[in-house]
């Protein structure tokens, strides 16, 4: 009896014992639960941040590409534009029908070029004096009924991409 007394509280023990182990392992497991999602919100939040990152990196790449074409476009026309201007000049020299005709037809191109390109004159003639868009070279005296800081003549035509001015236009200006 004594043997069947010491066998169940040998039972016991290991019973207590083995549902300590259970306990602590349920203990550490829910510890490991833990960590493991504090290092997936971690995780998460890192993964986050990296695409919002590369996002912004992909934005601002595709700006500055962008920005280069236009600049690009921009040293382009510049060096074309006094091609337009000489047209211009040809136009004035009182040439035949046919010839002023060709030389229209050379500038109309020219102008559909530059459109296409989005590129648009800036012509001040008639406006008051804007220093964002035109280059004074002259004052003139006005003469009745003309107001002062009015743009009286264009001498070269500006042009802009947008809201970047590729040639700023030379006027004379009313005093």
């Amino acid at each position: 009896m004594e043997e069947k007394k010491e066998k169940t509280v040998k039972e016991k023990t290991e019973k207590a014992s083995s549902k300590n182990v259970l306990v602590e392992e349920n203990e550490n497991l829910k510890k490991e639960i833990e960590t493991l999602k504090a290092q997936a919100e971690e995780f998460k939040d890192k993964w986050m941040r990296n695409v919002a990152e590369f996002d912004n990196y992909k934005k601002r790449n595709a700006k500055l590409w962008q920005d280069a074409f236009n600049e690009g476009v921009a040293n382009v026309v510049v060096k074309i534009l006094p091609v337009g201007d000489n047209l211009d000049w040809a136009l004035t020299l009182g040439l035949d029908e046919k010839t002023a005709e060709g030389i229209k037809n050379v500038k109309r191109k020219f102008l559909d070029t530059l459109q296409s390109l989005e590129i648009e004159e800036i012509d001040p003639q008639g406006q008051p004096f804007d220093p964002n868009v035109a280059e004074a070279v002259m004052q003139v005296e006005g003469a009745d009924g003309e107001e002062s800081d009015t743009v009286k003549q264009v001498f070269q035509k500006g042009y802009r991409k947008g809201d970047k001015i590729i040639r700023y236009a030379k006027v004379s200006v009313i005093k």
